[in-house]
């Protein structure tokens, strides 16, 4: 394995911004990559879900991946890289890519979408990954998008794999396995919040940090959540974590990034609210939604 790789704190999955033509706007993303280490975030990750890397094509992601390496070279941020879908022979030779890039941090693995395997099964899958991977990887748990839920003793067999270093825990809630795993996390191993909503009660049990979308606004505000439940101040982190949390429902009001996007270009920040198909853009009134939680969020002292 070429490097090793610590979670921790916020990373933002980077939204992949589209020029009025259409292609993917590469200077805007960089703006949005400076923005979001500006703020405090630990690092960044692309082509994830919310950069919406199902609609584009090799090319493109191989440019955005560049654009993010590029800033994260100049500022010390790390990169994490979304990688490795599908059937296990194809994700590892995505994963093999990753090589190329020597600011690619860690390469993040979904838990197989649509196959359904077994759950002996998706260790199998995570421990040839590992074993051929040129990056640790960190395992995406989401079952309401792959239809594969993990059980906390799963988890902790994936953990318990060399080259795995964390989970992007991301299950709709904080439900039993959740609790469970928290409470005693395997040492060497991360815990990431992946539900947006979820990330004060995820960190208050014990989570590293998050991959959080939401992030990309208030990205100080996120990092002051993470500081605040690690730096032992519950009062603060509370107060943070129900004004964040209300952000992120506003955002996830409709399909991620559809809101986000059109908030950022609200903002001025990306040159279109555009996402691809099948997605569709996101109303005026989910916007002016997450604008009103986001001037509650930065009122805060």
């Amino acid at each position: 394995m070429a490097q090793d790789f610590t979670p921790y704190g916020v990373h933002v999955p980077l939204v992949t911004p589209f020029a009025p033509d259409g292609r993917p706007d590469l200077d805007a993303l960089a703006g949005l990559a400076h923005a979001a280490l500006d703020g405090g975030a630990a690092g960044l990750v692309a082509l994830g879900t919310t950069g919406e890397v199902g609609a584009l094509d090799p090319d493109e992601r191989r440019a955005v991946v560049d654009a993010c390496a590029r800033v994260c070279r100049a500022r010390g941020g790390q990169l994490v890289v979304g990688a490795g879908g599908g059937a296990t022979a194809q994700a590892a030779r995505e994963l093999a890519e990753l090589g190329r890039r020597p600011e690619i941090r860690a390469a993040l693995v979904t838990v197989p979408a649509f196959i359904r395997p077994s759950q002996d099964g998706v260790v199998a899958h995570f421990a040839r990954l590992a074993a051929e991977s040129p990056v640790p990887v960190i395992v995406y748990h989401i079952p309401y998008r792959t239809g594969r839920s993990l059980d906390a003793d799963t988890l902790r067999a994936l953990a318990a794999l060399p080259g795995v270093v964390a989970v992007k825990h991301a299950v709709g809630g904080v439900d039993h396995d959740t609790v469970d795993l928290l409470g005693d996390v395997p040492p060497g191993f991360a815990v990431l919040a992946g539900d947006d909503t979820f990330a004060s009660p995820m960190l208050a049990l014990g989570a590293a940090g998050g991959i959080l979308a939401s992030a990309h606004l208030a990205t100080d505000r996120f990092v002051a959540l993470v500081d605040a439940w690690h730096g032992g101040d519950p009062a603060r982190a509370r107060v943070l974590g129900h004004h964040l949390a209300r952000l992120s429902t506003a955002l996830f009001a409709a399909p991620n990034p559809t809101v986000l996007k059109a908030v950022l270009h609200a903002q001025g920040r990306i040159p279109t609210p555009d996402v691809r198909l099948p997605l569709l853009p996101a109303s005026g009134d989910a916007v002016t939604a997450v604008l009103k939680e986001l001037a509650a969020v930065e009122a805060l002292a």
